[in-house]
């Protein structure tokens, strides 16, 4: 996991989240809390837990900020706003604007303004900002010593009252022939690239595998994406993947559904994949290959048996609170979670806090967990699915607003989507929405919010969302369910108190 290229932006960022300098601090006496992991999850349970007197100490092995700073969030999401840019010059002459040349794009430049913005965010995760939170910050690899008492970290023991183990996951590589050969990409990789590949294959068409497929793809790579079910987004509303597909399509992506990778092999600066679809098999040859097939926790090293802390290959276990087995260590984030989201980790570490330092009964289980897939257009969810609520037996009414019918989205030309909500059948209690949209990740925060205070679907019908804007659709959402309340027999009370008060 190393950062390249060797710029001055690199450097900067290298400096602060794990500088070449630094000296382990020497403890004196035992911490409150001691944090192993230094992403999203262990950087708010270090800096909350010392915002309230506690005396912390925070442990990383790599790089400060994790996955989301470095591999993650925060590049991803530099990256693929040139690529929407890119695609709207692209798309300049529906709204009248001839752009005689098109667009040619800078990949060196592209890469390189990511570095220069992560590098700028990186400040806030930086080793001398927790130091000056009064945390005392390790580098080095902990592991659980002396009956789980206590944890090592380079010669140092520390011993602890309450413990947090929130070392995140990586990139988790298939068993495919070859693959180890291939030089392939991960997200820990991706970034690395200056040269933009002509030719670009994807494996896996989850979240992180469709967002890099469309963006190389509008950055001018030519991509395929091999995934080895039915469709895309296998955890999202079947419809969404439907419209994602077509999008995908549009901006000439190649995806390959019920594709079986037999193997990879690697020959000067090009990779073969040979795949088996349905009932026949195909060699493609491709400049690098990305593998975004899921996530494994980070539990190697951590000597996890000597503390008598279980896990598997999901994870370290926990129970609602987070507790591990070990009664005085707890968990965060992705190394425990299904829910692999830096905004999960954030919640789920002020879960750890108030249950390790203050006898606390916070659940996870109470978390209501938005998610978003940042392509164009972004595909939002929060609560139940459809199937979901099937498999719980819980009967739902379905409530549908296409972005066709909102003035907003006809006049940006952002027609491509919908807002879908479920609530228990009979009520206006939402259990669930989907938005597939240009800003779906901005309004299902509004849902959300609406789930988290009891807010139902009337709620939304009362509520005046400024005209025109594409969030009036959760509005008209409301009025869909007001008009169901009005039933033959309420019509014909309604239009006898009416003829009463002439």
């Amino acid at each position: 996991m190393s950062l390249s290229p060797d710029d001055l932006f690199n450097r900067e960022l290298t400096d602060r989240v794990h500088p070449a300098n630094w000296v382990n601090p020497v403890p004196s006496g035992r911490y409150d809390l001691v944090v192993i992991g230094a992403g999203t999850a262990g950087l708010v349970t270090a800096a909350g837990a010392a915002g309230l007197g506690a005396k912390v100490a925070l442990i990383e092995r790599h790089l400060m900020g994790g996955d989301c700073l470095n591999f993650g969030c925060v590049p991803s999401k530099a990256i693929l706003r040139a690529s929407r840019v890119a695609a709207a010059i692209q798309g300049a002459g529906e709204f009248g604007l001839d752009v005689p040349d098109g667009v040619t794009c800078d990949f060196a430049q592209v890469m390189e303004r990511m570095r220069r913005l992560r590098a700028g965010i990186s400040v806030h995760d930086s080793a001398e900002r927790f130091r000056s939170l009064g945390i005392d910050v390790f580098f080095g690899q902990a592991r659980f010593v002396d009956g789980g008492e206590a944890i090592q970290v380079a010669d140092q023991q520390l011993r602890f009252k309450k413990a947090a183990i929130c070392t995140g996951a990586r990139a988790a590589l298939p068993p495919i022939p070859g693959l180890a050969e291939s030089d392939v990409l991960t997200n820990e990789t991706l970034f690395n690239l200056t040269e933009l590949p002509q030719r670009l294959a994807v494996i896996g068409g989850g979240p992180i595998g469709c967002e890099m497929a469309q963006c190389f793809a509008r950055l001018g790579s030519r991509v395929t994406i091999y995934q080895q079910s039915d469709r895309l987004l296998t955890h999202d509303d079947p419809d969404a993947a439907a419209i994602l597909k077509t999008a995908f399509q549009r901006d000439g992506i190649e995806i390959l559904t019920n594709s079986q990778i037999q193997s990879l092999s690697r020959a000067g600066s090009e990779t073969t994949i040979n795949v088996r679809i349905s009932d026949y098999f195909r060699l493609d040859s491709f400049d690098a290959v990305l593998i975004a097939t899921g996530r494994t926790p980070n539990v190697e090293g951590l000597d996890l048996e000597a503390a008598g802390i279980a896990y598997d290959k999901q994870g370290v276990t926990v129970d609602d609170r987070l507790r591990t087995t070990h009664p005085r260590v707890f968990a965060a984030g992705d190394i425990c979670s299904k829910y692999k989201f830096t905004h999960a980790a954030d919640f789920l570490a002020r879960i750890v806090i108030q249950n390790a330092l203050f006898w606390g009964r916070a659940k996870a289980s109470q978390l209501i967990i938005p998610w978003c897939t940042y392509t164009s257009p972004e595909v939002a969810h929060v609560g139940l699915l459809a199937s979901d609520a099937e498999q719980l037996g819980i009967a739902i009414d379905t409530f549908t607003q296409p972005l066709n019918a909102v003035d907003r989205a006809i006049l940006d030309s952002e027609t491509e989507g919908f807002v879908k909500v479920h609530v228990r059948q009979g009520t206006d209690r939402i259990v669930g929405a989907t938005i597939v949209g240009s800003h779906a990740g901005e309004m299902i925060s509004e849902v959300t919010l609406a789930m988290r205070n009891g807010i139902g679907l009337k709620g939304f019908a009362a509520t005046i969302h400024p005209y025109p804007t594409q969030a009036d659709a959760l509005r008209k959402i409301g009025d869909q369910y007001n008009k169901t309340r009005l039933t033959p027999w309420t019509k014909r009370l309604l239009k006898w108190l009416i003829s009463v008060g002439r």
